[in-house]
């Protein structure tokens, strides 16, 4: 089984902390955001998935790296395709044709989820779903009694569902979906000016394919500072991480759960958590930082922080309860 991960977007709701890290890497808990959705998918899959394509953007060749080595650390190879022009959700994928052969998963890479269940490869397709008290502002699917889906709708206005689809999807025959993407962008068929993978869906579903449902139990949103926080919270309570087992430095401080701490980390007269990340190399002195992520060699000092997330290699000293502080930034 192949997973493909369309990830090439620029993540502006994220600015600033997209600006110079891209947005599937910017870490959830002590982990990149698109390893965790990775492992998720892994953990649900029913048989081994032996390779993961990422289609980036220009990340660079360290970020490429990263990606590589996140594939092999799940025993999968690791392949990077490019996706030069934003051009929609079937464009991204077709990015990654050479892996559009037999078993294919596609996860969009701003999608964190919990789910009690094992797929079944044996289906033909099976799109993930949530159920939303306001659908609304999601595409969302319509089943019938034999618990198949018989249409897609882009944002009702009026009621139709409440099964909001999350952005993970798995196709049978990595071929055949190809197939039908090729012909969007063959004859040029676009909605809002960009090719949509949901087009190929319908065409499939016309065909006689059956898709049914995958139904998660929590669907955790990464698209801008205050839901990543969230999402970080949620992640620390499922995982009941408390410290990672590495060389830190506690003076007079105390660790409250749950909470992750990265490698190198100095802790001087400090309260950390609950539902705090610090990464490597951080110093957090004089200060409480509670319901935070805080990325990778900066400091906080005589500070109190509180759904915030501050970058790599930043400064900050003072009190607030909603700061977003990009890389390399400073405030004192």
């Amino acid at each position: 089984m192949k997973i493909i991960i369309p990830m090439a977007g620029m993540g502006k709701r994220m600015r600033p902390h997209t600006l110079t890290t891209p947005k599937p890497l910017i870490p959830i808990a002590g982990k990149p955001m698109v390893q965790r959705i990775v492992e998720d998918i892994i953990k649900v899959c029913d048989e081994p998935v032996d390779e993961i394509a990422f289609v980036v953007g220009h990340f660079g060749k360290e970020a490429e790296n990263n990606l590589i080595k996140i594939a092999e650390s799940l025993g999968a190879k690791g392949r990077i395709f490019y996706q030069e022009d934003p051009l929609g959700t079937a464009h991204a994928i077709m990015c990654a044709e050479n892996c559009l052969t037999g078993k294919v998963l596609v996860a969009f890479a701003d999608t964190l989820f919990k789910a009690d269940f094992k797929m079944d490869s044996s289906q033909e397709g099976i799109i993930w779903v949530q159920k939303v008290a306001d659908p609304k502002p999601f595409g969302v699917v319509k089943l019938n009694a034999d618990n198949v889906i018989t249409d897609f709708v882009e944002k009702p206005q009026e009621f139709v569902s409440d099964l909001a689809i999350i952005g993970i999807y798995y196709f049978k025959d990595g071929a055949y979906l190809k197939r039908e993407l090729k012909y969007l962008l063959d004859n040029d068929i676009k909605e809002k000016g960009e090719y949509q993978l949901t087009n190929a869906l319908e065409n499939m579903k016309a065909k006689g394919t059956r898709f049914t449902p995958g139904k998660v139990t929590e669907w955790l949103d990464c698209g801008n500072k205050d839901a990543t926080v969230y999402t970080n919270q949620r992640i620390l309570e499922f995982t009941k991480d408390v410290i990672r087992k590495s060389s830190f430095t506690n003076r007079n401080s105390s660790i409250i759960e749950p909470c992750y701490i990265g490698e190198n980390v100095q802790l001087i007269n400090a309260s950390v958590g609950p539902y705090a990340s610090i990464g490597d190399n951080c110093v957090i002195e004089n200060s409480v930082v509670k319901n935070s992520i805080i990325q990778t060699n900066s400091k906080i000092k005589n500070a109190e922080l509180s759904n915030s997330m501050v970058g790599n290699y930043a400064e900050f000293t003072g009190k607030s309860e909603n700061v977003s502080l990009g890389d390399y930034s400073i405030i004192k």
